[in-house]
């Protein structure tokens, strides 16, 4: 599978017995559909995301693009308990594409978690 924001190789990762795609040059990461579910937790997301945060900040401009799976069309996604994780799902197949550092920042659910919607700008 490639990269659906950089077009690179991806490749599969194991944890627990889930196999999750990442790309090896920005690190996102491609989840199946309730492979998130079952994988949110700091152990998990440790060993999974392992990309550089700032660089997700980048990628993460890019939000229009087909699902790498099914190609059905992307859905742009804000986590409804911490609303600065902006991410897309496939509305098909039900995949979902975190950039490098989201999945990692949405295992971590801090009281300042609860004041950053303050600052987060609407995603058009």
């Amino acid at each position: 599978m490639r990269c659906p924001k950089c077009r690179a190789d991806m490749e599969q990762i194991e944890h627990d017995g889930i196999e999750v795609d990442r790309c090896v040059l920005c690190k996102g990461l491609w989840f199946d559909a309730s492979e998130v579910e079952a994988l949110r937790g700091r152990r998990a997301a440790a060993v999974l995301d392992t990309g550089d945060a700032s660089l997700g900040e980048r990628t993460n401009a890019i939000d229009r693009y087909c699902c790498p799976r099914c190609s059905g069309a992307m859905v742009k996604m804000v986590h409804p308990k911490q609303s600065h994780i902006w991410y897309e799902r496939c509305s098909a197949c039900h995949g979902s594409f975190f950039d490098a550092g989201e999945f990692r920042d949405l295992s971590r659910f801090t009281i300042s978690d609860l004041f950053k919607w303050l600052r987060v700008p609407d995603r058009s």
